[in-house]
């Protein structure tokens, strides 16, 4: 049974494809294929190159704050810390808030691989061709563009120049990429997107509304696109109160995605016999 698995974007709420991985691995299973959008591209591209989740876990617990670490625990963190948020520099060109280039440089120097055949696992990446309005799926060549385009939510992060296209997020197109497993029995797509408040009555600020209608926008999308073709096994955490840049709550991520791991463990069991 050739399993392919598919992680959505998302930011920060892109940190439960870790539990997911994690489930997978002691289920015993070994995708033959991953695909990402995203966040999700650079969760598939640790995972592809060999890590396993709990690696990907404590590789993420340590290059974050959260919100309960005492002063020891950032003392400890410091030196991470600070390569970490440093990589995060600010755009001032106009074509977005935040440049990921050194922050994509600092990860793929933890992916341990340059180019999409050193992988382990074949990984496809989706980005989004700005002008044409199609989708441009990697799965060969270099992975720092293809990541570094995958995550560039427009407005927020700076568009990425590649081979005369320009590319920006490939959560426009394809946020939950499970229709490029088509060459897999069983098909995993693990959505990441935010659970809403309808409660919610404060006005959201500049980046919040520009990220939260993209949100909205792509959960719309991805619904179409079960209806339509749905994948084998689709998981959707419960995941509120986190936006997609709240960083120094990655263990609340884990908190919320926790309880739908049990489902992911007992649909992939059910799968097996």
């Amino acid at each position: 049974m050739k399993v392919g698995v598919a992680l959505g974007g998302g930011g920060v709420r892109g940190f439960a494809h870790v539990l997911a991985l994690q489930t997978i691995d002691a289920c015993g299973i070994v995708p033959e294929a991953l695909a990402g959008t995203s966040m999700g591209a650079i969760i598939g591209a640790l995972y592809a190159s060999g890590r396993k989740g709990t690696e990907i876990r404590a590789f993420v617990e340590n290059h974050v704050v959260e919100e309960d670490d005492k002063l020891e625990d950032l003392f400890k963190k410091r030196d991470r810390l600070i390569k970490w948020l440093s990589a995060l520099k600010p755009a001032w060109d106009g074509s977005g808030l935040l440049k990921a280039d050194g922050f994509l440089h600092y990860l793929l120097d933890e992916i341990h691989a340059e180019r999409f055949e050193d992988l382990e696992i074949p990984l496809r990446v989706v980005a989004t061709d700005f002008h044409r309005g199609e989708p441009v799926v990697f799965d060969s060549g270099e992975l720092l563009p293809a990541i570094l385009a995958s995550m560039s939510i427009p407005g927020i992060y700076v568009p990425v120049e590649h081979e005369g296209r320009v590319l920006v997020d490939g959560g426009l197109v394809d946020n939950l990429p499970y229709d490029l497993l088509d060459d897999c029995d069983v098909t995993v797509a693990v959505d990441v997107a935010p659970t809403r408040d309808p409660d919610e009555t404060e006005p959201p600020n500049m980046i919040d509304a520009t990220i939260g209608m993209f949100d909205i926008f792509v959960d719309r999308a991805v619904e179409r696109m079960r209806q339509e073709r749905p994948p084998t096994i689709y998981l959707r955490p419960r995941l509120t109160g986190i936006r997609t840049l709240d960083f120094e709550k990655a263990e609340t991520v884990f908190e919320q995605a926790r309880p739908t791991m049990e489902e992911l463990r007992e649909a992939l069991e059910r799968m097996d016999k």
